[in-house]
């Protein structure tokens, strides 16, 4: 999962025409944690589609754009927009965060 720290480079990455998943976290996050622990097995059996993460104490104002209120949050991105979003209440196990990308990819 590459990790993007600019505002120029998260616009330059949404913009795709492929999907894009985008995981946002914060260094004092133990929810973000938690989901480090299970989250490489999600990107082996999704590991056609581009992963990124963003710090979102680093880009507050990327965070706040696309209404990311709570950590980890997954959002999926496609020609510039946002097509998916998995809150952090939804995103506490791997059957969540699977779910989500079943339904949303």
């Amino acid at each position: 999962m590459e990790a993007i720290h600019t505002t120029e480079k998260f616009n330059e990455t949404i913009a795709s025409d492929r999907p894009v998943i985008v995981k946002f976290e914060a260094d004092w996050c133990p929810d973000c944690r938690r989901m480090d622990m299970f989250i490489g097995d999600i990107l082996e059996e999704y590991n056609g589609y581009d992963w990124y993460n963003v710090n979102r104490d680093e880009l507050p104002e990327i965070a706040e754009k696309y209404e990311v209120m709570g950590i980890p949050s997954i959002l999926i991105f496609k020609d510039g927009n946002k097509k998916a979003h998995l809150h952090s209440a939804n995103a506490k196990t791997p059957e969540e965060v699977e779910e989500f990308l079943q339904a949303s990819l």
